[in-house]
C-alpha cells in the first residue's frame, strides 16, 4: 500500500478517465459495458477524494468531440450519466458534496440536464468537496466563449483592450472557478491532455496511469498523490521563492460562475 501526507494533498485533482472502451473490447464486451464499469470506478474516486479531504476534483466525463461518437454509444453515455445522477444524489449530499457541470450543458438532452440541473441547485451550499463534471466539454472551447466574453465587455466600452489581463480572462473560465488543478492525471496509458483545462492545467503536476479507468482504485490514486507530493513545485521560478508562488496560486477560490 503506498502512503501518502496528508497535510500535503493536492487542492485539486483533475482527472482524464481513460480506458473504458479497451477495457471492454479486451474482455470481448461490448463498449456500453465498459462505461458502465467505469461508472462505479467514478463512485469509488469520488467517495476516496472526499475522505481524504481533497477540495475540489473534476472528472473529464464526455468532451465536445465525443458527440462524434457512434450514435448508439453516446445515447448509452447519457443514460449512463442520468442513471449516475440520480444514484448518487443521497451519496452526494449526505457527505456535503457541491455537484457542478462546467462545458456546453446545453447540449446534454433535456433527461439529463433536468437532473443535473437539480442536484446541482440542491448541493450548491454544500462546502466538503465540489465535484465538477465536465461534460460536453472542451479546453480551447472555454478559452474561446472566455475571450468572446472580455471581448463584449470592449464592445460596451466597460474595458479597454489595454486593461485586459490574465485575472480577467481566467474570471471568465468556469474550470478555474475552483482554483487551478494541482494535479491532472490520466488513466489508460496515453500520454496527452486531450483538450482538457487548458487555461488552469499551465502549471499543474501530470501523472499518466497505465491503468484502464474502470480498474483504477484506491491505491492508483495514492500512487499519483504520492508521486505529487515528491515534486518541488515552482511555477516558473526558483526553487527558493516557489513556496510563495504556490500558496499565491492556491490561496484563492473564487465563486463559481
Amino acid at each position: 500500500m503506498t502512503f501518502v501526507d496528508a497535510r500535503n494533498l493536492p487542492r485539486h485533482v483533475a482527472i482524464i478517465m481513460d480506458g473504458n472502451g479497451r477495457w471492454a473490447e479486451s474482455r470481448g464486451l461490448a463498449r456500453t459495458q465498459g462505461h458502465r464499469a467505469g461508472s462505479r470506478a467514478v463512485r469509488r474516486v469520488v467517495t476516496l477524494a472526499r475522505r481524504l479531504g481533497v477540495r475540489a476534483l473534476t472528472l473529464f466525463a464526455f468532451s465536445e468531440q465525443n458527440w462524434g461518437r457512434p450514435e448508439h454509444e453516446v445515447e448509452a453515455l447519457m443514460d449512463l450519466l442520468h442513471e449516475y445522477l440520480l444514484a448518487e444524489r443521497d451519496e452526494i449530499l449526505s457527505n456535503g458534496i457541491r455537484l457542478r457541470a462546467i462545458g456546453d450543458v446545453a447540449r446534454l438532452p433535456t433527461h439529463v440536464r433536468d437532473v443535473l440541473d437539480g442536484l446541482a441547485s440542491v448541493s450548491a451550499a454544500n462546502n466538503a468537496m465540489t465535484l465538477s463534471l465536465a461534460l460536453s466539454y472542451g479546453g480551447r472551447e472555454e478559452v474561446v466563449a472566455a475571450v468572446q466574453n472580455v471581448a463584449r465587455r470592449v464592445a460596451r466600452g466597460d474595458v479597454r483592450p489595454d486593461e485586459i489581463d490574465e485575472a480577467m480572462v481566467a474570471h471568465e473560465i468556469p474550470s478555474v472557478s475552483v482554483g487551478d488543478p494541482d494535479l491532472l492525471i490520466r488513466t489508460g496509458g496515453e500520454i496527452r491532455i486531450s483538450n482538457f483545462l487548458l487555461w488552469g492545467a499551465a502549471y499543474s503536476e501530470l501523472h499518466f496511469s497505465p491503468v484502464l479507468w474502470p480498474e483504477f482504485g484506491a491505491e492508483d490514486l495514492f500512487v499519483a498523490i504520492a508521486a505529487y507530493q515528491q515534486r518541488q513545485r515552482r511555477f516558473g521560478l526558483v526553487s527558493g521563492r516557489c513556496h510563495d508562488a504556490s500558496l499565491e496560486a492556491t490561496s484563492v477560490e473564487r465563486s463559481s460562475t
